[in-house]
Formats: C-alpha cells, sequence, structure tokens
C-alpha cells in the first residue's frame, strides 16, 4: 500500500522544562569569614514554541518525534549568579495548525502567519536564591526556593488546509481532474473511489498576475459527519475554505439530493459552515444536450451560483474562474 507524505494530525507528549533552584549561599572568602547570603535565582526553564513556516505542508517531519522534552533551568551560583535558562525548542508547523490538549480537547495554539511564534508550554519559573530573602530582622535566611515545574502532557497538533476554495463533492465528482486542468497540481487520478485521500493545493492563475489557492479535498459519502469514510479527517479542512465549490457530476441520478446530502454533512459537523459561500458547479457536462442542461438546472438552488463545466473539454473552465474570483472579492453583508 502506498504511504502518504501527507500527515494532517500527529499526537505527542510533551514536557516544558522546569526552573532551576535558587541557591542557598553566603559569602565567604579570605577577607570575609561570615559574609551576607549571595545565593543567586534558579534560571528558568525551556519553553516548547510553535512557529509558522509557509514552506511546509504536512506534520510528516513531525510523525516519529513522539516526545518533546525540553531543557531545565540550571540552580542559581554563588555570589548572586543566575543559573542558565533552558535552550527553548522551536517546532516548525505549516499554516493552519492548531495544537490542542488531548486530555480536554482544548485549543491552545493556532499557527496562521507565517514567521508567527507563540510560547505553547512555557517553562517553569526558576527559584529565588535565599539573597532575596534577606531584611533587617533576618540578615541571614536560610532558605530559598525551588524552581517551578514545567508543564506535561499528551498533545495533538493537528492541520486545517489553507485555502481561498474547497472542493466538495462524492467521490469521483472530478475534483482531482479539475484541479489538475486549471492549475499546476497533479494529483492522482482513478475512477474508483478515496483516489484522494489527502488534500491536493493548486494556485490556479487568473487575469493580470492575479491568482488564488483551490484545494481538492478527499470526497465526501453519507454520514461523514459521524466519522465514517474519511470522516471528520476531510470535513476538519473544510473548516479554512473561504468559498466552498461543490461538484456534482452530470451522470448523477438526482443532482439536488446530492447537493442537499452533501449541505446536511457539512451542517451536521459544524453548523458555521452553512455560512460560507457557496458554488455549484455541474462537472462532466459535455455529455449532455440542451434539454438534459435545462432539466438540471431546475433542479438547482435558484439562490447559490451554478454552472455547467466539462474539464475534458474546458467548457465554462474560464467563466468558473471568473466566478469564483468574483465570489471571493465580494463582501458577505453581516447578518
Amino acid at each position: 500500500m502506498e504511504k502518504s507524505n501527507f500527515v494532517d494530525q500527529i499526537r505527542i507528549f510533551c514536557r516544558s522544562g522546569h526552573g532551576g533552584p535558587g541557591k542557598r549561599h553566603f559569602m565567604r572568602n579570605k577577607l570575609t569569614a561570615l559574609g551576607g547570603p549571595d545565593g543567586g535565582d534558579g534560571g528558568r526553564g525551556a519553553h516548547i514554541i510553535l512557529k509558522g513556516n509557509r514552506n511546509l505542508w504536512t506534520l510528516l517531519h513531525l510523525r516519529y518525534y513522539k516526545n518533546v522534552l525540553a531543557e531545565d533551568g540550571e540552580g542559581g551560583g554563588d555570589n548572586n549568579k543566575t543559573g542558565r535558562f533552558g535552550k527553548d525548542i522551536v517546532i516548525e508547523v505549516p499554516l493552519g495548525t492548531i495544537a490542542r490538549d488531548e486530555e480536554t480537547g482544548a485549543q491552545e495554539v493556532e499557527i496562521l502567519n507565517d514567521g508567527q511564534e507563540v510560547i505553547w508550554m512555557p517553562g517553569g519559573k526558576g527559584g529565588l536564591g535565599n539573597s532575596n530573602f534577606a531584611t533587617s530582622t533576618n540578615q541571614a535566611p536560610e532558605y530559598a526556593q525551588p524552581g517551578l515545574p514545567g508543564l506535561e502532557g499528551w498533545k495533538v497538533l493537528e492541520l486545517k488546509v489553507l485555502a481561498d476554495v474547497g472542493l466538495v463533492g462524492f467521490p469521483n465528482a472530478g475534483k482531482s481532474t479539475l484541479l489538475s486542468v486549471i492549475t499546476a497540481a497533479k494529483p492522482k487520478i482513478a475512477d474508483y473511489a478515496f483516489t484522494t485521500i489527502t488534500p491536493n493545493l493548486g494556485m490556479v492563475e487568473y487575469r493580470d498576475g492575479k491568482s488564488f489557492c483551490i484545494a481538492d479535498l478527499p470526497g465526501i459519502i453519507e454520514g461523514a459527519a459521524e466519522g465514517k469514510g474519511l470522516g471528520h479527517r476531510f470535513l476538519r479542512h473544510i473548516e479554512r475554505n473561504s468559498i466552498l465549490l461543490f461538484l456534482i457530476p452530470a451522470d448523477s441520478n438526482d443532482h439536488r439530493k446530492e447537493f442537499d446530502i452533501l449541505v446536511s454533512e457539512l451542517e451536521q459537523y459544524n453548523a458555521e459552515l452553512l455560512h460560507k459561500q457557496f458554488v455549484i458547479a455541474i462537472s462532466k457536462s459535455d455529455m449532455l444536450d440542451d434539454e438534459l442542461t435545462a432539466a438540471i438546472k431546475k433542479e438547482l438552488p435558484e439562490d447559490i451560483p451554478h454552472l455547467f463545466i466539462s474539464s475534458v473539454t474546458n467548457k465554462g473552465l474560464t467563466e468558473l474562474k471568473d466566478m469564483l474570483w468574483k465570489v471571493l472579492n465580494t463582501p458577505v453583508d453581516p447578518e
């Protein structure tokens, strides 16, 4: 079985560094037999930092990175010397990565911009040395603080593809073929279900040097919202797209029913997806005559832009680019 280089979710154990302990020490040298407290503070434990990198498109490089253990801070020294800080660990991730706590499911970090750095798991604070506790009534404190512990736990890194347009449809609706024609992407194409099991991204060259990003996403089946088929793994990527382009093949038995099933699966997964902008394209329309085209038009929702295309004959592809560009650049009225 072919192994995919696209990894969109990984589970790792993380522990940030513990803070170094403060030093309990009193000044002693040949000139000073009983000097005051001079114990230094402990160093901070190392942070675990997430950093966005636009040149990454998968979490593959972290697949075998199962344990992320950051360095502890160094203990405080004599003569009020602060211990060395632990060396921070920087984990580079693709744009669109979300970090969650596995136990609670709570989202902790979201990386959307190139070069964006977020302290995901802060290191423990170093303890104070005994010199910090000297007072007029206690000039020789015999205690210092221990460092604070770092954070630890099982974490999940999740990638949601960033694209302007997401292709939505049942398996074999023609999404991969369309992407291969209107972009430079070369997705795997075959006439069996789930040829696409990972998202493929492509840039659509528009007029005057303009472009937009389109994603061929794995096909939906009924029950996807319940995790059937590729289920949640697919639907997660749809959340990032500005436009959802519903691709329905001309040879479908019931075009409206197919559209309604797709919308229903999106709603069950996340009702907010219904607030995105929808466009419908009837693929493989080179096999239609005028009478069949008119019949299909009557089935489609009147309030959603639609058009008939063929990736084989290039029918309607220029009009599709125009429509997508127009929708992308039309402000949405707040409701």
